[in-house]
């Protein structure tokens, strides 16, 4: 099955990259993930999904990333530019339903001031005629 076009841009691969926003990153918890975010030296957001063997087998695992692959991929243009996020599901965040878990998701990247005010919708050249 093919990736999503934008994939390569929004989400982050490689392990060195992943380290140096471990260590530099802002931390917050909820009960459902943790996130780490950090400024970047990109034009846009890059999101990272860290799963460790913790959270259960492998079908628990790729089933926590298959889910906020997708929440990033919603979420795609609201996020604020130039920053990078670690999410580190945790366990629960596979039990609750996705509206739930959506909300949990928004108000988490609320609170840490990674989505981009409502007031200022991101601008759209096709719009502008």
């Amino acid at each position: 099955m093919a990736r999503p076009p934008g994939d390569r841009l929004l989400f982050l691969r490689k392990s060195a990259e992943i380290e140096r926003i471990k260590k530099e990153g802002r931390r917050f918890q909820t009960a459902l993930f943790n996130i780490v975010s950090c400024p970047s030296s990109f034009p846009h957001s890059r999101i990272g999904i860290v799963v460790g063997k913790r959270l259960g087998g492998a079908v628990a695992r790729n089933r926590a990333k298959r889910i906020f692959r997708e929440l990033a991929r919603q979420l795609q243009r609201q996020l604020v530019r130039g920053r990078e996020l670690l999410v580190f599901p945790r366990r629960e965040a596979l039990l609750v339903r996705p509206p739930a878990l959506r909300e949990a998701w928004l108000s988490a990247l609320r609170h840490e001031g990674l989505l981009i005010p409502e007031s200022d919708p991101p601008c759209d050249d096709s719009a502008s005629v």
